[in-house]
């Protein structure tokens, strides 16, 4: 935003999306590559350059993987510590 004065600009803060579980896991890696690692590392989701990445949600993914409610809950609020 400029204000009308010379060298006075302000900027806005560009904020992090929130990791919801509808999110696509090949978005979640695309927009934020450190969770792609701790996806693949601590969670085990080696998926990450499957193609089917681009079109699975991060709860789809979960699920396959056998993680129940709870396990991916916790995940979830990892990654978006993580992320924000």
């Amino acid at each position: 935003m400029f204000d009308g004065r010379m060298g006075n600009i302000k900027m806005k803060k560009k904020q992090k999306e929130k990791i919801s579980k509808k999110m696509l896991i090949g978005d979640i890696v695309s927009k934020y590559p450190k969770l792609g690692e701790a996806l693949m590392e601590k969670f085990g989701f080696h998926c990450i350059g499957c193609p089917m990445a681009g079109m699975e949600s991060l709860e789809d993914g979960a699920r396959a993987h056998g993680m129940s409610d709870k396990e991916f809950g916790k995940m979830l609020d990892e990654l978006n510590k993580n992320c924000l």
